[in-house]
């Protein structure tokens, strides 16, 4: 009876081992699967159709051009393109699938950041900027700009860097008209961070009213406005009293997320006044607007601008 207690024993001891080598082998086959399946620039380039023309569009040119300029401006030699090779059009839903997973993946080359401050500027892989929710956040925010903006039709090149990281390549989506999305021309802005005011002056009737309007503006890197978000408030008033206010808020931004708010918070009296809640940022970042303090707040990593605060305005 003892001998059988322990031929049974060794044989479940034998069917554990069995069965974790089992499933050993299978998640090194696993493994070996995820790391065939990785998608690279090469798999992109076998799928797309052959351009007759290696000429690059004159507006994309053009872009080239200017943002080269502005970023020796700001960046000098931080952050430089070094050379751009097209490769050719997308054609195909597997090209555009192909587009999408190079885009997002961790591996790939993204820059963060507004070039007018040069320390707000971060490059590098984007696994290695984001990690956790910041990295699904980010993923998410790049497929869904190429989902909306890479189409059949689409152009793509290739855009060497050379940074102060060392040299790094990119895809550029293009078409006759210009730039469509890159990870660096995408990912970075131009901002001027203490914005633009405009006021009136109107003192023509008995019953006046002025105004004040003050905005942000985001550019692409060639200097194109991209985005902008701001507010305007106006009073009426008779001499020195305000009988009313009115405000009106906006923001919009191309290949990013916008937030804005705004309400009357005094509207007759001495001076009128209203609260304001502005966001603007990239696809990698999000925006949230909070009702109870009536901020709008900038979560995750990106370029971005985020404005909050009151103005008062008098007669």
């Amino acid at each position: 009876m003892k001998k059988l207690v322990t031929t049974f024993k060794v044989f479940a001891v034998l069917s554990v081992l069995a069965l974790q080598s089992c499933r050993n082998e299978g998640n090194e086959i696993n493994q070996q699967e995820t790391v065939q399946a990785k998608v690279t620039a090469d798999d992109l380039k076998k799928e797309i159709t052959p351009l007759p023309s290696q000429a690059i569009p004159d507006a994309v040119q053009l872009q080239l051009n200017e943002s080269q300029k502005n970023l020796e401006t700001y960046l000098k030699n931080d952050l430089q393109i070094a050379e751009v090779a097209i490769l050719g059009k997308i054609t195909t839903p597997k090209s555009i699938e192909l587009s999408k997973s190079l885009i997002t993946d961790k591996d790939q080359f993204m820059a963060s950041g507004n070039i007018m401050d040069p320390s707000s500027v971060k490059i590098g892989k984007i696994g290695d900027l984001y990690s956790g929710d910041d990295l699904t956040t980010a993923q998410q925010g790049l497929k869904e700009a190429i989902t909306e903006e890479v189409k059949s039709g689409t152009n793509v090149m290739e855009v060497t860097w050379n940074s102060k990281n060392g040299k790094f390549t990119t895809l550029c989506f293009y078409s006759d008209s210009g730039i469509i999305w890159d990870n660096i021309f995408g990912g970075l802005i131009m901002m001027d961070t203490r914005g633009n005011s405009e006021a009136s002056n109107n003192q023509a009737a008995k019953v006046v009213s002025t105004w004040y309007k003050q905005w942000w503006t985001a550019n692409w890197l060639w200097g194109s406005k991209r985005g902008e978000t701001g507010y305007q408030i106006t009073i009426y008033y008779s001499g020195s009293t305000v009988s009313n206010a009115d405000v009106s808020d906006w923001g919009y931004i191309s290949l990013g997320k916008a937030k804005s708010e705004s309400k009357i918070t005094k509207s007759s009296g001495a001076y009128g006044q209203c609260r304001y809640a502005l966001g603007l940022c990239t696809p990698t970042g999000s925006l949230s607007f909070n009702s109870s303090n009536f901020s709008v707040s900038f979560s995750g990593l990106g370029s971005n601008v985020v404005s909050n605060g009151t103005k008062s305005l008098y007669p």
